[in-house]
């Protein structure tokens, strides 16, 4: 988000996501978040259906250019090759 948005805690501990953040997000009346606190930073993300499908794909540039078999491969030798 490019503008800083501010909300108000209520007398019951209670925010409301602001309208920008929820279109963006497309959060809607009944949707769960995610909570997490990092380094003083409160975080809410939308839950996901589905955490496999969520993460699927993640990072794939980091095995760019690998053969994942062969790397397999080779980390199971390690493996066994450290066990004589």
């Amino acid at each position: 988000m490019s503008q800083m948005i501010t909300v108000k805690v209520s007398k019951r501990n209670q925010i409301a996501v602001p309208a920008v953040a929820r279109e963006k997000l497309n959060i809607q009346s009944g949707d769960r978040l995610i909570v997490d606190v990092q380094d003083g930073m409160l975080i809410l993300l939308p839950k996901p259906n589905n955490f496999t499908d969520a993460l699927a794909g993640l990072h794939k540039e980091i095995w760019e250019g690998i053969d994942t078999d062969q790397y397999i491969e080779d980390e199971r030798a390690a493996w066994t090759d450290s066990e004589n």
